[in-house]
């Protein structure tokens, strides 16, 4: 049997979300490339009853520097991963979400809070970064980040690129989209633990198990 998700809870009060109402409208789902926040949040919108919507859809960005085969990865994206340094590549996707898509995120959150007759939402993406999202009132939202290991990032993030059939500086742009999930994913956490968020680690745990985890940290009940 699968062992239960590893829970870091909340030390700051001020921001518990364990103690989260069961009337909230508003879920959020952080957390870096391939660690499985679609995949959960469209499990618990489902649970829910409620929608779903992915930030990667509000804004764009170079994406992941892989194409599928008999493609070619798009030139400004080669570039970005190839000339880029990951302090640099983690400093530019940061800027990128909090000028372009920090404030749509606010922007929906606020519409669901301000019309009381709409559905529920769950919000997912790894431009929900914890320092933006100190601003929110969470008496009325909550949120979990979800972090993995390194081996579990390397394995989807090799398994999907199809790296082993790449070629050799496409390898290096997958190498360095991977250092910089990795880097974003320490800083995530570093960040999560310092202002008492809610961290779940998504290692051994199926999709089952992860929605039924973080049904009961955040408290709402399935329809």
């Amino acid at each position: 049997m699968a062992a239960v998700a590893k829970v870091i809870m909340p030390v700051n009060r001020q921001h518990n979300l364990s103690n989260a109402k069961h009337d909230s409208k508003v879920v959020l789902i952080g957390g870096s490339s391939h660690v499985g926040k679609s995949t959960v949040s469209e499990s618990l919108a489902a649970e829910l009853g409620w929608t779903h919507l992915s930030t990667d859809s509000l804004a764009r960005h170079p994406g992941r520097p892989w194409a599928p085969a008999h493609q070619k990865v798009k030139d400004n994206v080669a570039d970005h991963y190839l000339n880029l340094s990951v302090d640099k590549l983690v400093e530019d996707v940061l800027r990128h979400y909090r000028v372009n898509v920090w404030p749509e995120v606010e922007a929906i959150v606020a519409s669901r809070l301000n019309n009381p007759s709409t559905a529920g939402i769950v919000v997912e993406g790894s431009a929900l970064w914890p320092e933006f999202a100190t601003s929110l009132d969470f008496n009325k939202v909550s949120a979990i980040w979800l972090t993995a290991s390194e081996v579990v990032f390397r394995q989807r993030i090799y398994t999907e690129s199809m790296y082993s059939s790449k070629s050799s500086r496409e390898r290096m742009m997958i190498d360095k989209f991977l250092e910089r999930t990795l880097a974003y994913n320490k800083r995530m956490v570093d960040a999560v633990n310092r202002l008492g968020f809610t961290l779940v680690d998504v290692r051994h745990s199926n999709v089952t198990e992860l929605t039924e985890r973080c049904l009961s940290i955040l408290r709402i009940d399935k329809l």
